[in-house]
């Protein structure tokens, strides 16, 4: 093989061709405790905490990545891939009709395993199609915490791990500074439709066809993301804002045939900052991410709506776009997050992250007399909620490419009020992950 310098180690060309080629990847190992049955989304998502639930979860996931680059007239063609496999523990109770699960549970059954992918993109001139980090994302937050994405809250407005389809364009403006114009995938919560104040239901014309099973319209268009970013020897720094339909479907058939609220566009913004700390420690930094948004609140949260229960006390939080009453109007929802971290190298081996992130959601009053009946809004009841994390991650390579780390992090959810009787409680949550994992070539 001859070896391709153009772009960095690892590169060679493809026999015959002018094009060169790195082939890399990784294997991971992951145990979690305290997970609440909810790997991905973590312990605020509709488990009930009790022995029925997994608190002891395993994944393992393998992953290959490819990256073509080839010189034209109009600068570097370039194709990147990064494909695998990921096998979640079996979980005890569900149906299989295998002998055992992959961890030797009778009646047990493989949770999530099959292919997984996260990057498949194109980019050329300036282009980037495929499936890609958004460009709104600017934190590494899977760099700082084993539990970056939708566990570490505002993690959100990083897709760092899952990816977005994107058809953008990045115009560089020199000395570091760049623009990005992108139509990406819709990063859609939900629309709630209530047929009365306080109860949700799926309005629907029964004329209507093919009908629908949410108060979200179809996507109809892509996001709108735009940013502006500079990159300086002394780190990074974005400003970013993202358009969003966050339009319902239909109000239900006792009303006029296809009737629906007016439509709305919500929004979002943000802006991070990345400084690097040499006179700390050698790659050394801090980080960190602000977002606010109305009606697009995907930009702001990641996850699903909240939701947990400690012995006899339930906490919960809606994460909605919008909400509408039937014949009514949509209120948009309010959010914004911050996420922040330092990472730390003791020596070449040994690394600690310390991390954490707050988020809020506000609904309007009216918003809040649609999801509370009148009696409970009297009583005080409120959709408003929040919730914030702090953790920490230590990792230890013992030889190159070959990290053993764990994570520990602490999660609390200040719950909306709920009912007459207001009986919503706050909730918390202690979690820990140890990891290990093997890369070769990135």
């Amino acid at each position: 093989m001859k070896i391709c310098s153009l772009y960095g180690a690892g590169f060679y060309y493809i026999p015959g061709t002018d094009t060169c080629i790195k082939v890399g990847g990784w294997v991971r190992m992951q145990m979690g405790y305290g997970y609440n049955g909810n790997m991905t989304n973590g312990p605020m998502v509709g488990n009930v905490n009790n022995r029925s639930t997994n608190d002891f979860m395993t994944r393992n996931r393998g992953y290959i990545t490819a990256d073509a680059r080839s010189q034209t007239e109009y600068g570097t063609l370039r194709g990147y891939i990064a494909v695998g496999l990921s096998n979640d523990n079996p979980i005890p109770g569900m149906t299989s009709t295998a002998t055992t699960g992959g961890n030797g549970i009778v009646g047990g059954a493989q949770g999530g395993v099959g292919f997984s992918a996260n990057r498949a993109f194109i980019q050329f001139a300036g282009f980037t199609a495929g499936l890609s980090q958004s460009f709104y994302d600017f934190m590494g937050y899977s760099s700082l915490s084993y539990n970056g994405g939708s566990v570490w809250t505002p993690g959100g407005a990083d897709t760092g791990d899952g990816g977005y389809q994107v058809l953008a364009y990045t115009a560089q403006l020199g000395n570091g500074l760049s623009a990005t114009i992108s139509a990406e995938n819709p990063r859609n919560a939900a629309v709630a439709a209530y047929t009365a104040a306080g109860t949700v239901g799926v309005l629907v014309p029964s004329t209507v066809s093919p009908t629908t099973t949410s108060g979200r319209e179809g996507n109809k268009y892509p996001d709108v993301v735009a940013n502006l970013r500079i990159d300086q020897a002394w780190g990074s720094a974005q400003v970013m804002g993202a358009l969003h339909d966050a339009s319902a479907s239909y109000n239900d058939a006792t009303l006029t045939l296809s009737t629906h609220p007016s439509n709305k566009m919500g929004y979002a913004v943000g802006v991070g900052a990345k400084v690097n700390l040499p006179m700390l420690g050698a790659g050394d930094y801090i980080e960190a991410q602000f977002n606010w948004a109305k009606g697009a609140v995907r930009y702001v949260a990641a996850g699903s709506n909240l939701s947990n229960t400690q012995g006899a006390t339930v906490g919960s939080g809606l994460q909605y776009d919008a909400v509408y009453l039937n014949g009514g109007e949509i209120e948009m929802t309010t959010a914004w997050s911050v996420g922040a971290g330092y990472q730390h190298n003791w020596n070449p081996k040994w690394k600690t992250s310390l991390y954490g992130g707050y988020t809020k959601f506000d609904y309007s009053d009216a918003a809040n007399a649609v999801i509370n009946s009148a009696a409970n809004v009297t009583a005080g009841a409120n959709a408003d909620f929040s919730t914030w994390q702090i953790g920490t991650r230590t990792a230890w390579a013992p030889v190159n490419n070959l990290e053993v780390g764990v994570d520990v992090m602490y999660t609390k959810l200040n719950s909306r009020n709920t009912g007459t009787a207001l009986t919503s409680t706050d909730q918390s949550a202690w979690i820990s992950h140890l990891r290990i994992q093997r890369n070769f070539y990135p």
